[in-house]
């Protein structure tokens, strides 16, 4: 038996907030790169990209895919595998705003990895996160 926590209605209430959220933290979402992590994070970046574009009333907002199975320190006992490899926009990372995006949030393992993955590609000049789901279980100080 599968348990929804979030229905069709309530995902789309939520990415028109976390849209919203990043286009006022942002100052109009100019230099804003999103980057999903595989699996439901990229398709969930694809998904805020479309709609701080649409908000803002840009073309487009540039959005890619970092994966982070190499960076991960929790590999040995959880068993991970790459599903998309990174892709980064033509316009790059160097000086953007970066909002990692995922599904859930919870040890904060998987956003330590891409700041890990991160630092191996370039320096942004700040990093965020949006998630859908925060389960609040910390084993890093990441918030």
């Amino acid at each position: 038996m599968t348990r929804s926590v979030l229905d069709a209605a309530d995902i789309r209430r939520a990415i028109s907030r976390i849209s919203h959220e990043i286009i006022e933290r942002t100052k109009g979402a100019d230099d804003v790169v999103l980057l999903g992590i595989p699996r439901r994070g990229s398709d969930l970046a694809a998904r805020i990209a479309a709609s701080i574009a649409s908000i803002a009333g840009l073309d487009e907002i540039p959005c890619g895919v970092l994966d982070v199975t190499h960076y991960r320190d929790d590999s040995a006992i959880r068993a991970v595998s790459t599903s998309a490899p990174t892709e980064i926009p033509e316009c790059g990372i160097e000086n953007k705003t970066v909002v990692l995006v995922d599904d859930v949030f919870f040890s904060g393992r998987t956003a330590r990895a891409a700041l890990t993955a991160l630092d191996a590609i370039g320096r942004p000049a700040s990093v965020q996160l949006a998630v859908l789901v925060d389960r609040g279980h910390r084993e890093f100080p990441i918030r």
